[in-house]
């Protein structure tokens, strides 16, 4: 299959000038975590000159090195990607799949005939496994067991650390061998917006040192089973929009975690034949 048949042709874009606090409220307005940035030439052409994801904003508001700094000073151009990786409107979902993963990215805007015409993303991808084929096969073929956790009374800038090193966007939160939370990319980024507007300046380093996991993470976390099928955890990845579930087994135990990259995984192999 080709991408123009899965991609969304309503890009959400924003300018490189702006702020990342306008950015995270595009992003929170329009259910999404990516923006394409764009520059508006002298002759009012818009030229598409990066991306900027939730994860970029988190990883650069949880720097003690901008521990001081408002969001409203981070300009939309010092956070994003500038290195744009784009696909061709003709190009087969498979191939897409395999560069999504490969360069470590979660969406692909769209050229044809050097205009930007769509953006596709994991999501998009996604939509793949509600055919028949996908329920033959089931979380635990695919989920990663080795799993990242952390506890709830950690520090945050431990969490963003943990996730920038492994390139994850999510941390099982266990205490005494039970899952009580997750914490993501967006769970930082949206807490230090926030944080950060209303702490004085003279204390933004050591409160942001001092925050916990257990203050920013999500206590009632979605779950999946080893035993459910693709299909049903593709289409519930669509409709919650979250990047992974944890993995509980038929006792409750926490035994993996599912992204929409491990699906993109398989994916590839059914489809790229």
């Amino acid at each position: 299959m080709k991408i123009k048949y899965l991609m969304n042709q309503n890009v959400t874009c924003i300018d490189k000038d702006q702020n990342i606090c306008d950015a995270l409220r595009v992003m929170k307005k329009n259910n999404i975590s990516r923006l394409v940035v764009i520059n508006t030439n002298n002759e009012h052409i818009k030229e598409v000159v990066g991306i900027i994801t939730e994860k970029d904003i988190a990883k650069k508001l949880g720097s003690s090195r901008y521990g001081n700094l408002a969001p409203s000073h981070f300009h939309v151009s010092t956070v994003m990607s500038p290195n744009l990786i784009t696909a061709d409107i003709n190009m087969d979902v498979s191939t897409a799949a395999d560069i999504m993963l490969e360069n470590r990215i979660g969406s692909l805007p769209v050229i044809d005939d050097d205009r930007l015409v769509g953006i596709l993303t994991k999501t998009d991808i996604l939509e793949m496994c509600k055919g028949k084929p996908y329920e033959k096969w089931l979380v635990e073929d695919v989920m990663s067991s080795e799993l990242i956790t952390i506890e709830p009374t950690e520090r945050m800038i431990h969490a963003r650390r943990l996730m920038i090193d492994a390139d994850i966007g999510r941390l099982p939160v266990i205490e005494d061998g039970e899952l009580v939370g997750i914490i993501t990319s967006k769970d930082i980024a949206r807490s230090m917006i926030a944080f950060r507007k209303v702490v004085p300046d003279k204390y933004k380093s050591a409160r942001i040192r001092n925050l916990l996991v257990e203050d920013l993470m999500t206590q009632n976390v979605k779950t999946v089973k080893a035993t459910d099928n693709i299909s049903k955890t593709a289409s519930k990845m669509i409709e919650t929009g979250y990047g992974g579930f944890p993995v509980l087994d038929d006792e409750g135990t926490l035994t993996g975690i599912i992204t929409k990259s491990d699906i993109l995984d398989l994916i590839i192999e059914m489809e790229g034949g």
